[in-house]
């Protein structure tokens, strides 16, 4: 009999089911994170540094990463496969000992960011500059990642 009900079990259970609870947890965590209680466990954190924004365009993905205040020369990048890593420190000014903060929310210290795009890119063309705080990464799709063109022949 348990097994009948089982397999009765089974024989219901759809994917769908499987993905809604999975998005109810995912809610339900963020619900708890609304708490001030539970900011006690999140550390001192500002959030997530640098903020990335990553957009598409055709056979070209774009990776705009903000770092105000942070020179080209003091970040690294690497690209392998499908993951970008952008890698530096961020430096707080020099302060006095008497200094008293009402507020801190920008956080000093190393970071790094590993981002993994939706396809493989080219990194032999991948380009990357830094202007007013902005580093701009221009990533080109592989060849193995753009769709090909098949040629439909009438018999």
């Amino acid at each position: 009999m348990i097994i009948k009900n089982s397999l009765d079990n089974l024989s219901r259970w759809r994917w769908d089911d499987t993905f809604e609870e999975l998005e109810r947890m995912r809610q339900e965590i963020e619900r708890l994170y609304q708490y001030p209680a539970m900011k006690l466990f999140r550390g001192r954190s500002s959030g997530v540094f640098p903020a990335i924004n990553i957009t598409e365009e055709n056979d070209i993905y774009y990776l705009r990463a903000e770092l105000p205040g942070i020179k080209a020369d003091d970040l690294g990048l690497s690209i392998a496969n499908n993951t970008v890593t952008i890698e530096g420190e961020r430096k707080s000014d020099p302060e006095d000992e008497n200094t008293k903060y009402h507020r801190r929310e920008r956080d000093a210290g190393r970071f790094s960011r590993k981002i993994t795009l939706p396809a493989q890119i080219d990194e032999s063309k991948a380009d990357a500059k830094c202007s007013n705080g902005i580093l701009t990464i221009v990533l080109p799709k592989a060849e193995s990642a753009k769709p090909k063109k098949i040629a439909i022949t009438a018999v």
